[in-house]
């Protein structure tokens, strides 16, 4: 069985961010959903839990940052093409998301980044498998 990857988000307003993200073309988990959590499922291998606040407080003693004043990580996420990446990051400022930064391309990497409704970053990148440079040592 291949590794899974559940990466776990605090939301302010869980069916607000169900919303955002049903709009981005998200879909989820019925089994593991209630007032308190979601489970999004990117991929058969990627899921992201969004998790109320005080649901998320329950598993950690430290401090919850604001996501719009402090970043922990950045979700970074492959696409199809460069069309892919512009598609997706679009659907995400329609939904109300904000765009820090303008796109960048790289020739053989393209990306574009969005901050969700509770400040979370996520990157959305296309890489050219015949166009990465090889590594100079």
């Amino acid at each position: 069985m291949a590794t899974q990857i559940f990466v776990n988000l605090p939301v302010k307003d869980l069916n607000r961010s169900v919303e955002f993200f049903t709009k981005l073309g998200y879909t989820f988990n019925p089994q593991f959903t209630d007032e308190k959590a979601t489970c999004m499922i990117i991929s058969d291998t990627i899921y992201v839990m969004l998790l109320t606040v005080p649901f998320f407080q329950t598993f950690t003693k430290k401090e919850i940052i604001d996501a719009h004043k402090a970043i922990e990580c950045s979700i970074a996420l492959s696409a199809e093409s460069k069309d892919a990446v512009n598609v997706m990051v679009d659907k995400a400022a329609a939904a109300g998301a904000t765009i820090p930064n303008p796109a960048t391309d790289y020739g053989f990497m393209y990306q574009h980044s969005f901050e969700d409704l509770d400040g979370h970053h996520w990157e959305f990148i296309w890489m050219d498998p015949n166009g990465i440079p090889e590594h100079q040592g």
